[in-house]
């Protein structure tokens, strides 16, 4: 598992954490019942805080990402499938919602951002 901490962000370190682990668990990257590292693991390797890796656990254990098993670790918890896709439309909407904001910034009209979205849609498939 690859973690970027980017120490230039307004983003707290636990919170960069919890959201590429988050991001890892709805790609499918990382599977149902995967052992993430250990917190004391994870903060070594990242050079970090023990609290913040704990905290960024606790995050997504609240969360409901990951479960965690007293002196045995953490997992990925199992997803119900739809709450799984309902989770990820909430991250496509507000990612179109940040694009349509710097769209309005830029004076694009509806039918322009509309195009732009077809053109992207087509290069994926």
């Amino acid at each position: 598992m690859r973690i970027i901490i980017q120490n230039g962000l307004n983003q707290p370190i636990y919170d960069q954490i919890r959201g590429q682990i988050k991001s890892l668990i709805l790609k499918g990257e990382l599977s149902e019942g995967e052992q993430l590292p250990s917190i004391r693991n994870l903060a070594k390797e990242l050079q970090i805080s023990v609290i913040t890796t704990k905290r960024a656990y606790e995050e997504l254990e609240r969360e409901g990402f990951i479960e965690t098993v007293a002196g045995k670790g953490s997992y990925v918890a199992a997803q119900d499938k739809e709450l799984l896709r309902e989770k990820k439309l909430q991250i496509i909407e507000e990612r179109l919602q940040g694009a349509v904001i710097e769209g309005r910034q830029l004076g694009l009209t509806i039918d322009e951002l509309y195009e732009i979205l077809k053109i992207l849609y087509g290069e994926v498939e």
